[in-house]
């Protein structure tokens, strides 16, 4: 049976079967032959060319390089298929014709485009056909600025190229000298297994563990020249030491037991395996990585300068004291019952602050196209809006309520139902008040909801861009004007001495969400004070800021300009919607750029959240972003797919599409590796759709082994196979096998991948892939437990460290695990879900509820402890005795350090989830979410008194084990009737 059968029901899917295809070429002759989906085009192009060989007008045609076939591709666009190594099956032409059309342009410059456009998912050339002012001069800024960061990065010594292409992957060095367990180990010299590239030969050499790479170096080289007698003397200075079979690399003035991987082998007691690699080696890859770079910035023509925007007549002239209004002249239809009446209600904002009194509209009937053509008029000065404010709209239709028996003598009342929404910039991305007539496409409220207009603004806050596939719109004329964005007031010091006890108790009060106006008052009068004794409550004195106030605005802004540094975990805190003011945001991003690359990775997650509030395209967050990651490909590489992974949001895809190709032409050698990730994760898409379809229909066994065939089939083999690793960039995945992988036999059918490891001596590497459902909050768990484990391990406790015994590897993780899934309040936690390897280690998976939303079965809460210590756990922990107390109170004050640890870092995750907010996560939309976190850890109150409250959580959890036994009882029961 042919293998195309295991695949699924697409043409092109199963890859090596024959599909007849239609040809047309540029003389007008048509052919029609059958080939292979599994032919790259660049095969296809010879076999045609050598068919049309005997036909007519044949000597009318050039060389086959000066031609590219164009077909309609599955999204019903036309493409040219530029990249020629390609196979049918991938481009999956909607209907199998391709036609030969002359090439023009730059073939390189059109060969990256097209790869840029496949890999980000949507087409580059739809950026080019919106003729928008704001894209076009962001896409030539950022392009520029990229090139640029490439060709310097290019033209570094080789030393300093290596830290971007492979950044050393190090251990928090407080952990090594707080531990006394590696301590002890750090202090025995290790072995290292030490081999030159290109040779057979290894040595075995024992070196110092706070030894530098160097070191070792010096006694690999000394080593071989007892051995081998070279001609000459080589220089340590001039390798590298590499980790075999990944791409990492070992240098710097680290210790040795630093960098993880060698951390990890003493952990483990295994023997560091690595390679000595001549710097003529990492020279060559890096002439290798620039070539392409070089080129395209020879061959391409400096981009021209945008045009400017048309001038218009002005037809009337706003005075700065004027108030603010707007024209409200018509909109689409949409979709409300005949008979309604439609009303559009409009409001300033900066940030989540109403600047002033909401407008609404008069009511109009229901109709094809609905015409209010009315003034709508704000009560605020036009000199007192601040650059950032948004005009937001909403559009409700009003229904009329029916009257009740026993209310006749009371009017109708009316009841408001939600249609669409949209928000607009009232002050243009040059600084300019905005003029004219827009079209505003709409956003679909979601139903049911009957939202005021701050709710919804609240609920849509993260969009400035309209929605381009909505027919509903509406029309708004804005007066014609000349008015441009500046700060303007008077700038004095007050000084209110009598009051700075108030101001320490304002300042210091970390649960505070609202503000008295006494306070307020208090905190505006001493603004100087806070800058100077209480600087990191920037935060504070930005919110009680009256931003319809210019005087006041340029107040702020001055005293700004000369405010500290403020350390990342408060001016994360900035970022977030409430502070929208640009020189605030400029001000945050001076201060992250002061982050190492492993803490803004730390952040990186959250940091790309909040690009969805920016109001424009060219932001410093931005460019911030695309710096870092563009000096270091570890960052640039979670960037990437930070950024991929959102791109089917229609309210961000524009934005992060044109970061993602600003990113592409600043690294065009890393697309290669992208692009083969990309290529693997559709088949693994595919495979994983197949499985689900199959799985419905056969059992177990033989979906499983007709997944095995499906993985044999040459197309999935070479996709799945010789790839980085999407969650882990220096491990290889050489080559899968079919014959070890399966599935998981859960809703999703995830699958479970194996690779070989034959470059190094170890097991083979599994990965599991699922499709279906948003794990983005299963990535913010884990990122909050890594940020744990690090703080931990910052403060001398490793609760993964493994010791002498599985045992003890056990009771370090548990209480890990114990303390983490109580803070981040993590649910349905059941036997399924709860992981323990062959040393001992526990470990938990599958994230999909947090923040104290546990699952429920009839209105009864079915998980009624605080986190899972079961008397099975206790029992493993005593090593299997009852009276060892000795061993459950070591655990228990495990559990207290790690919990002490967390409470006073507790404001830097109150940070980091109110950033995620941005994400649009069920479980995570409002403050009120966050409020389980301030809550378990006790922010506010005194680490004694954290303390005291989570010794009465430990108590519990152990008192109603018995409940979490019925629980996982209910789930097995349930499971295996399914």
């Amino acid at each position: 049976m042919a293998p195309g059968v295991y695949c699924l029901p697409n043409m092109w899917e199963g890859g090596v079967q024959q599909v007849k295809m239609d040809f047309l070429l540029p003389t007008g002759i048509y052919l029609s032959f059958g080939v292979s989906g599994n032919d790259t085009i660049g095969a296809i192009k010879k076999t045609l060319w050598r068919n049309a060989k005997n036909e007519p007008l044949f000597f009318a045609l050039s060389d086959p390089d000066a031609y590219v076939f164009t077909c309609i591709n599955h999204t019903a666009e036309q493409e040219e298929l530029e990249d020629e190594q390609r196979r049918l099956c991938d481009v999956r032409p909607m209907m199998p014709i391709l036609r030969l059309v002359a090439r023009e342009g730059d073939r390189v410059e059109k060969l990256i485009t097209s790869q840029i456009s496949l890999l980000i998912g949507k087409g580059v050339h739809e950026f080019d056909t919106m003729k928008n002012h704001e894209v076009n001069e962001f896409r030539t800024k950022m392009r520029t600025f990229c090139e640029e960061l490439a060709m310097d990065r290019q033209r570094l010594p080789w030393q300093k190229w290596i830290e971007y292409s492979f950044p050393c992957d190090l251990e928090p060095c407080a952990l090594l000298s707080h531990s006394g367990n590696l301590r002890n180990r750090a202090s025995k010299k290790i072995i290292v297994n030490v081999k030159f590239e290109a040779s057979d030969e290894s040595f075995t050499l024992q070196v110092e563990p706070q030894e530098v790479p160097l070191t070792l170096m010096k006694s690999a080289l000394k080593k071989k020249a007892t051995v081998f007698r070279p001609m000459k003397q080589e220089k340590p200075e001039d390798y590298a030491l590499q980790v075999n079979g990944r791409w990492e690399f070992i240098y710097g003035n680290f210790p040795l037991c630093q960098f993880k991987y060698i951390f990890n082998c003493l952990h483990s007691g295994v023997t560091p395996h690595l390679t000595m690699v001549h710097y003529s080696t990492i020279t060559k890859y890096q002439e290798e990585q620039g070539g392409i770079s070089r080129e395209i910035s020879k061959n391409r023509s400096s981009s021209k300068p945008p045009p400017l925007p048309l001038k218009k007549t002005m037809s009337s002239l706003w005075s700065i004291q004027d108030a603010f209004s707007i024209h409200l002249m018509h909109g689409s239809r949409v979709n409300a019952d005949e008979g309604m009446k439609l009303v559009v209600q409009a409001g300033l904002f900066h940030g989540s602050e109403l600047l002033c009194k909401v407008v609404t509209s008069s009511e109009v009937n229901v109709c094809s196209e609905p015409v209010w053509d009315q003034k709508l008029e704000f009560d605020i000065n036009v000199c007192d809006l601040p650059r950032m404010t948004r005009l937001c709209f909403a559009l409700y239709a009003v229904i009329e309520k029916s009257k009740k028996p026993r209310s006749t003598k009371k009017k109708n009342k009316k009841a408001d139902c939600p249609l669409s929404w949209v928000n607009t910039m009232v002050f243009d991305y040059k600084d300019q008040l905005k003029t004219g007539e827009y079209y505003l496409s709409t956003w679909p409220s979601v139903p049911g909801n009957s939202l005021g207009l701050e709710k919804m603004f609240q609920a849509n806050k993260m969009s400035m861009s309209t929605n381009a596939n909505q027919n509903s719109y509406l029309s708004v004329v804005l007066p014609h004007h000349s008015v441009f964005f500046c700060y303007m007031g008077m700038w004095l010091r007050q000084v209110h001495c009598v009051q700075y006890q108030s101001l320490s108790e304002i300042v210091e009060n970390k649960n505070y969400t609202e503000f008295f106006e006494d306070d307020k008052e208090i905190l505006w009068k001493l603004r100087y004070e806070v800058r100077e004794k209480y600087s990191e409550s920037l935060s504070k004195l930005l919110l009680i800021t009256k931003w319809n106030k210019h005087e006041d605005v340029a107040q702020m802004v001055s005293l700004l300009q000369k405010w500290p540094d403020l350390p990342a975990l408060h001016a994360l805190e900035l970022l977030d919607y409430s502070f929208p003011d640009r020189n605030v945001r400029s001000f945050t991003i001076r201060c992250l750029r002061k982050l190492s690359d492993d803490e803004l990775f730390q952040y990186l997650l959250q940091l790309v959240q909040v690009l969805k509030y920016e109001s424009y395209l060219d932001c410093d967050l931005t460019k911030f972003l695309l710096e870092r990651a563009l000096s270091n490909k570890k960052i640039g590489h979670f960037l990437f797919w930070h950024l991929r992974s959102e791109m089917h949001v229609p309210s961000v895809n524009l934005r992060f599409g044109l970061i993602l190709e600003a990113y592409c032409r600043g690294s065009i050698y890393h697309m290669k590796t992208l692009m083969k990730q990309n290529e693997a994760l559709n088949k693994m898409k595919s495979l994983n759709d197949f499985v689900k379809s199959a799985s419905q229909k056969g059992t177990r066994t033989q979906t499983t082994g007709e997944m095995k065939k499906c993985i044999k089939q040459e197309t999935f083999m070479e996709a799945l196979s010789d790839l980085l690793s999407p969650l882990n960039p220096s491990l290889i995945l050489s080559e899968i096998c079919p014959d070890r992988c399966k599935y998981m036999d859960s809703k999703m059918k995830p699958l479970w991948l194996v690779y070989k490891n034959e470059k190094v001596q170890g097991d083979p590497l599994g990965i599991i892939f699922k499709n279906g459902d948003d794990l983005r909050q299963d990535m913010l768990t884990l990122q909050m437990i890594q940020l744990m484990e690090i703080l931990w391990k910052k403060e001398g406790l490793d609760l993964r460290d493994k010791l002498e015994q599985a045992i003890e590897e056990f009771t370090l993780s548990c209480a890990g695990y114990c303390v983490a899934t109580y803070v981040l309040g993590i649910g349905d936690r059941h036997s399924d879900n709860i992981m323990i390897r062959e040393n001992g280690q526990l470990f938990h998976i599958d994230f999909g509820h947090f923040l104290g939303n546990f699952k429920s079965k009839f209105g009864i809460n079915r998980e009624r402890v605080p986190f899972i210590l079961t008397y099975d756990f206790v029992h493993v922990i005593q090593q299997g005795r009852t009276n060892n107390s000795e061993k459950f109170e070591r655990f228990r004050e495990y559990c207290e350090q790690a919990y002490k640890i967390l409470c006073r870092n507790g404001t830097l995750f109150v940070n980091l989830f109110a950033l995620m907010r941005a994400a649009g996560l069920p479980e995570l939309s409002s403050s009120k979410d966050i409020q389980y976190l301030k809550d378990s850890l006790a922010l506010g109150k005194s680490e004694e008194e954290a303390l005291k409250n989570f010794k009465v959580k430990f108590n519990e959890a152990l008192r109603e084990s018995w409940k979490t036994k019925v629980n996982w009882m209910v789930h097995s029961v349930s499971k295996d009737n399914r």
